[in-house]
Parts: C-alpha cells; sequence; structure tokens
C-alpha cells in the first residue's frame, strides 16, 4: 500500500518579493532603536537643569533604554516562540509611544527612568528582535546586503532626530518632544502590520486503501516520537545553543564591544556644547555621524557577501572594531569644531562597519533556524554591559571634569574586543558554513507503511 505521510514545511527564504517590505519595515524598526537612545542625548542639558542632577544621572536615560532593548531578549523570543513576531511587534509599539507620551508629564529623573526608559526601552526592544528574525527568514543568498540595508535605518534616522530633536526642544520645550516623539513612535505599529509571515506549504497524506479511514494503532517507538515532537512545539526558548564554542566567544566578545561603543555617541553633544559649541551646531555632529554611516552600512553589507569574504566575516567583523576603537583613542584630544567633525566622519564609517556585520556573524555562527534563541541569549549579557558603560563614563566626566577619559576608555575597550575575536576565530573556531534549508515540520501522527 502506497502512502504519503502529512507534511508540512515552511517555503525557502524567497530573497525579494514581500520581503523588500519587510525590509523597509526593519529599516525603520533598527532606525528607531539604535537612533533613539542617541538622539535623546539633546534633550539631556535641560534636563539636568530641570532635574538638578549630573552626566551620570542623564546618561541612565539612555543606558536603560539599550539595557532594555538588549536585556529583554530571552523574553522576546519566548513571545515570538509562542506568538509570532507580528502581535508582538504591535504591542512593542504600543509601548514604545505611551512611555514617552507618560515621560512628557514626569516630574522627577526617576519617574523617567521608568517610563522614557523601562517602558519604551521594552517596547523597541519588542520591536527590534522580531524584525531581525523576520529579514532572516525572507532572506538567504542577499542577507549579507539586507542587514547591510535594514542596519542603515540607524544612521538615517540618527541623523533625522537629533536635529530634529534640537528644533522640538528649542520650540516646545523638552516635554513637547518626549510628547510628540511619542506621536513619530507609533510608527512601529505600522511596521508590526507588513511583517506577513511566510505562507506555509500542505501536503496532504493520500492513501490508496480504504484502511485509513479507519483508526491505525500506534507503536511505542511511535507515542515516543509524538511525545518529542510535542516538546519541541513547547520548547520556547533554546538554552543549548550555548553548547556552540562560536556563540560563547562572540558573547564575550560583544559583551566587551557594548561597553563602549555606545559612549562617545551618547555623550558627545553635552561635550561639543561645554566646549562653547552652540547648540544646534552640537546636534549636528550626531547627524555627521549618521550621514556617513549610511553609506558604510550598506556598502559593507555588499562586501560581506562577496565569496571571497563571506566565510571570513568574522575576521572582517574584529578589523571594524579595531578601527572604530583607534577613532576614539586619536580623537580623544580634539576639542575644536573642526576636530570633532574629523571624529564625527571616521567614527560613522568604523560605527557603520560594526552595525552592518554584527548580526550578520551571528546568524553566520549559529545559523537562522538558531538565530532566535540566540540572539536573545546575546542581548541579555549586552544588557548588562551597556548598564555599566555609559554610566561609567558619565561618573568619570563628573569626577574628573576630563572627556579625554572616556574616549580612550571606550578605545581600548573596542580594540581589545576586536583582538579578542579575530585571535579567538583563528584558534578556536572550525569555521563551518552553515546551509539554511527549509525546516520540515512534521505531523504528529505517524503512518506505518508496514500496515
Amino acid at each position: 500500500m502506497g502512502i504519503i505521510v502529512d507534511e508540512r514545511e515552511t517555503e525557502g527564504a524567497p530573497d525579494g518579493g514581500w520581503g523588500w517590505i519587510v525590509l523597509l519595515g526593519g529599516f525603520v524598526i533598527t532606525g528607531f532603536s539604535y537612533a533613539f537612545p542617541k538622539a535623546i542625548s539633546v534633550y539631556f542639558k535641560e534636563l539636568m537643569q530641570d532635574f538638578g542632577c549630573g552626566y551620570s544621572d542623564t546618561a541612565w536615560i539612555s543606558s536603560i533604554i539599550l539595557a532594555m532593548l538588549y536585556g529583554s531578549g530571552p523574553v522576546c523570543s519566548i513571545m515570538v516562540n509562542k506568538f509570532g513576531c507580528r502581535p508582538v511587534m504591535l504591542v512593542g509599539g504600543l509601548l514604545a509611544s505611551g512611555g514617552m507620551i507618560c515621560a512628557s508629564f514626569t516630574t522627577n529623573i526617576i519617574q523617567l527612568y521608568l517610563t522614557a526608559g523601562v517602558i519604551t526601552g521594552l517596547g523597541l526592544a519588542l520591536n527590534f528582535q522580531p524584525s531581525l528574525i523576520m529579514l532572516g527568514s525572507y532572506f538567504d543568498k542577499r542577507r549579507p546586503l539586507a542587514n547591510g540595508l535594514a542596519a542603515a535605518g540607524s544612521p538615517v534616522f540618527l541623523s533625522v532626530l537629533s536635529p530634529l530633536g534640537q528644533m522640538l526642544l528649542n520650540r516646545y520645550g523638552w516635554r513637547g518632544g518626549f510628547l510628540i516623539t511619542g506621536g513619530l513612535l507609533l510608527n512601529c505599529c505600522t511596521c508590526a502590520a507588513v511583517m506577513r509571515p511566510l505562507k506555509r506549504k500542505e501536503r496532504k497524506a493520500i492513501a490508496c486503501s480504504q484502511e485509513l479511514k479507519e483508526m491505525l494503532p500506534l507503536e511505542a517507538g511511535q507515542e515516543k516520537i509524538i511525545c518529542e515532537n510535542n516538546n519541541d512545539k513547547k520548547k520556547l526558548l533554546d538554552f543549548s545553543v550555548l553548547c556552540n564554542r562560536g556563540l560563547i566567544i562572540y558573547i564575550i566578545a560583544k559583551f566587551i564591544v557594548v561597553l563602549g561603543l555606545f559612549v562617545p555617541t551618547i555623550l558627545l553633544v553635552n561635550y561639543a556644547k561645554d566646549q562653547g559649541v552652540p547648540a544646534h551646531d552640537a546636534a549636528f555632529l550626531l547627524s555627521i555621524i549618521g550621514f556617513v554611516d549610511i553609506f558604510a552600512r550598506p556598502t559593507c553589507g555588499i562586501l560581506a557577501g562577496l565569496n571571497w569574504i563571506r566565510p571570513k566575516t568574522s575576521y572582517f567583523f574584529s578589523l571594524a572594531l579595531i578601527f572604530n576603537g583607534l577613532t576614539d583613542v586619536c580623537s580623544a584630544t580634539s576639542t575644536d569644531y573642526k576636530g570633532l567633525v574629523i571624529f564625527c566622519v571616521f567614527f560613522g564609517l568604523s560605527y557603520g562597519m560594526v552595525g552592518a556585520l554584527q548580526f550578520e556573524v551571528l546568524m553566520g555562527i549559529v545559523g537562522t533556524s538558531s538565530f532566535s534563541s540566540a540572539l536573545g541569549l546575546v542581548l541579555l549579557f549586552e544588557a548588562v554591559a551597556v548598564l555599566i558603560g555609559p554610566p561609567s563614563a558619565g561618573y568619570l566626566v563628573d569626577k574628573y571634569k576630563n572627556y579625554e577619559l572616556i574616549f580612550y576608555m571606550a578605545g581600548g575597550e573596542l580594540i581589545t574586543a576586536g583582538i579578542f575575536l579575530a585571535l579567538a576565530s583563528f584558534c578556536f573556531i572550525n569555521q563551518k558554513k552553515h546551509k539554511d534549508l527549509p525546516q520540515k515540520h512534521h505531523s504528529d501522527v505517524v503512518i506505518n507503511p508496514k500496515r
């Protein structure tokens, strides 16, 4: 008797089609997620005056947003595995917007931590991670390019949000600026709506005998298979990915990276204002970083997709980290506006390289099938680092009144991470090519062809 067993399988990555719309949504989500914690720094001077706090206190706002963006990774992975990407992103968009709207009515810095920090940060997290997962499911061969284009959302939004924030601050004050920004964050819900899951192919069971209409007995071994399948479905966060040696090395490197990566951009505007630079020009420095970053990310994504570079993406990523660190160190003594502009150009280039490669390297290590769980765990470890980095830099400025220290500190951490990743990749990781084949989801019913 010939039998075709029920089988469902996900379509392969289309590398185009509706994927370009998903890419556009990921572009916007990445822009808000990464640019917003930096762009909000244009309000710090006024917040310090209204609430009577110092640099380290205001730096906590950006740090909490980034910490929620990273630390909510495992929770987000569980929610995505249980409910899917689109519902999670819709809830996230509402939280991100609601947090900033509530922040406009706060009366002390603690309330600001809870609203603009925790609630908005959680909302951005519930948008950011699912957008990356959707992007990985829609693109395979063109994935490096897609990651680079989506990552370009960060500099585009940074170049827009920073001067926009300064304009809103001058016209409506920081409360009005926060309220309007909350409205802008509702666009995350629009992006969530376009995250259409890939269709599933279905092949129904066909039998050449009337016996299929009868109840077929199951053998003991088959019951075991059914139980295992049910357990797999209930596994919402796969900790077995931590057995991957490459992932452990990546987590250590990224922890060191995040300690210093965001420090210069978060404190740059305040630094420029303290040097006598007009507020509008100081905010424009972040736009310069964004303009350069716009071209750096997709260009780096194209390079990473070349056949002779893609197998060595981890070394390319290490080079980007070292480049970014050297930019910080070499620019530590820049005090005039011209020197700060030069720093922003080179920082935008190196920062764009880091942004374009970080998730491509992670996908290359674990493959797309384990990417959701791996990303959640990576972001959790990075959350600890981002809570330490910017506030520590702000503390150094408050205590020693010297901005050079934070540039040396951030640059040293990036250089250390780049060297560590390159050496560890060379010495301990056997490069393996991951072929992301369509996943097959077998039905729970097992039919015995020998019957």
